[in-house]
């Protein structure tokens, strides 16, 4: 079974994935993960964010190995390495350079101690419309600019790292305005995507909603 949960930042995508993933024995792949490794790369090196002679020199010798390892960098989870994916991910070849990497996952999804899942979820912005366009259920998770602000500020307060609102809403809209207008892959639902609207509810009720929407396609397939 193949899951994607589609959507902008903040919106709840990694949360419900995690849960998915563990009721149903399916292994996450956070897709954003490759491109805020090969961001990272970038910033750690000093280069400029728009060089795509640079961005797709890094993002052809990515590995696993090598995105696990940046992945516990201080940055990789702040807004900077949240930036420098944004802007990587906007260019074209690194997109491309990066797409079989993801894809093949699906052909045999595993654990991370290796052992085999009951397939995957994928958690990103273009994996219901490019990854896994035919996946078996597609998400696409949102809520307002101002909610998801406010969540991923509580979510830098709570781990100490200096911002405001105002700072992470001013970069929220700025990536959302990327995302949507990339040439490759603009973040947009799949048209037989489930679309939910998470501004107005909580975690538990997001997660019963989804659990709900999959035990019902479950049923339909069979």
């Amino acid at each position: 079974m193949i899951i994607t949960i589609d959507g902008p930042a903040a919106a709840g995508k990694g949360t419900v994935s995690k849960v998915l993933s563990e009721r149903y024995k399916l292994s996450y792949f956070d897709t954003g993960m490759i491109y805020r490794a090969v961001g990272l790369e970038m910033v750690k090196n000093g280069f400029d964010l728009s060089d795509e002679e640079k961005a797709l020199f890094v993002a052809q010798n990515m590995t696993f190995e090598k995105m696990m390892a940046l992945s516990c960098d201080k940055d990789f989870r702040t807004d900077i390495g949240g930036q420098a994916a944004s802007k990587v991910s906007s260019i074209t070849s690194v997109r491309q350079a990066l797409l079989k990497m993801q894809r093949d996952f699906a052909l045999f999804p595993v654990f991370a101690d290796g052992t085999k899942a009951n397939g995957v979820i994928y958690d990103g912005r273009d994996t219901g419309t490019v990854i896994c366009p035919d996946a078996d259920i597609k998400f696409f998770v949102t809520a307002s600019t101002e909610v998801r602000a406010m969540r991923r500020f509580k979510e830098f307060e709570a781990k100490g790292i200096d911002t405001t609102y105002q700072k992470v809403l001013d970069d929220m809209i700025s990536r959302d305005k990327r995302d949507a207008e990339r040439q490759t892959a603009p973040m947009k639902p799949a048209d037989d995507a489930v679309i939910l609207d998470t501004s107005n509810m909580s975690a538990e009720a997001e997660i019963d909603a989804v659990i709900k929407i999959v035990e019902e396609k479950l049923k339909e397939k069979k």
